[in-house]
């Protein structure tokens, strides 16, 4: 029992990973340990699973999935996105942005930590590893560089970011929220239909992840049993170029829009002015802000590390 709600905790910090544009729910698995698991449970889905189905063996076919373990972490994760996402719409939106600086400060820290908690799982350095994690590091800097796209909910638009968004559950380093504020729809699904309960938007998301996970599973196994340390190098450059997204001292450019229900609303279109700190109280407050994310993740690692030894 004690082991399932650690899974749950852990699938919670995955969930609200997901909401945050520039942090992986990948990264909070692979951090906590069940990357691994993960990623050999959503490959269980396969011809043999289908037939253990059909042939109405259902006690093997959930032992080959590992049901016990994706419900349990999938419920995690679900009830991480929608709280998450209501206190994030929150404290984003306060009193005209008021708190905004502190979650990108909070979000920094995290994602800081997550470089070294990454990066330490490559087994040995070489030119085509730090060619690779250079390579990450263009691709996330030049992301920040993209315009946006406009919100769009067409069904197969969001079955596309679907797609997205659980690729950011498979790949430590990808954040999916942030994808999904490049394509527009970040705002729409993240922190409008997921805790106003859109089901036709919920729904077409939902399907784009299913897609997404039975697809992508093989794919990511292949690079990490094939080309490991360059697939890790290279995600470790991506969440180190992250950072110049979620940097707390820049200018966050805003414009409103005419959303899907018809109401004006503030979507980002991107970031300008980026700046160094000085010295004044403010300040101070947002790198001892910085060094509470990272240690979030510094414990969180500890503890996952602590119960693996134990077990």
């Amino acid at each position: 029992m004690k082991n399932y709600i650690l899974l749950f905790f852990k699938g919670l910090a995955m969930g609200a990973a997901n909401v945050i544009p520039g942090v992986s729910g990948g990264t909070i698995a692979f951090v906590t340990g069940i990357y691994n698991p993960l990623i050999d449970s959503l490959k269980a889905f396969d011809l043999k699973a289908v037939n253990l189905l059909f042939q109405g063996k259902f006690k093997h076919l959930f032992e080959h999935i590992n049901v016990s373990f994706l419900f349990v972490l999938f419920l995690g994760v679900g009830v991480g996105i929608v709280s998450f996402g209501k206190a994030l719409k929150w404290a984003v939106e306060f009193n005209q942005h008021q708190y905004e600086i502190f979650v990108w400060a909070f979000f920094f820290g995290l994602i800081l930590a997550s470089v070294f908690s990454v990066g330490k799982t490559i087994k040995q350095w070489s030119l085509s590893t730090v060619l690779s994690a250079l390579i990450g590091v263009v691709i996330a800097v030049s992301l920040v560089f993209i315009g946006q796209a406009h919100e769009n909910d067409a069904t197969l638009y969001l079955i596309l970011c679907g797609a997205i968004a659980m690729a950011s559950m498979l790949l430590p380093g990808l954040s999916g929220s942030f994808v999904l504020m490049l394509m527009g729809n970040y705002y729409l699904i993240m922190l409008e239909a997921i805790p106003n309960t859109n089901l036709r938007v919920i729904l077409s998301v939902v399907v784009g992840a299913i897609v997404g996970f039975v697809i992508l599973s093989r794919v990511i196994s292949f690079l990490l049993s094939k080309y490991e340390n360059v697939t890790i190098s290279t995600l470790t450059g991506f969440i180190l170029g992250s950072l110049v997204t979620i940097w707390p001292w820049k200018t966050v450019e805003r414009t409103v829009l005419i959303g899907s229900s018809g109401k004006e609303k503030e979507v980002i279109t991107g970031f300008s002015n980026w700046y160094m700190p000085n010295f004044e109280s403010h300040n101070m407050m947002l790198i001892l802000t910085i060094l509470a994310g990272v240690a979030l993740v510094l414990l969180v690692e500890f503890l996952g590390n602590k119960f693996s030894s134990t077990k």
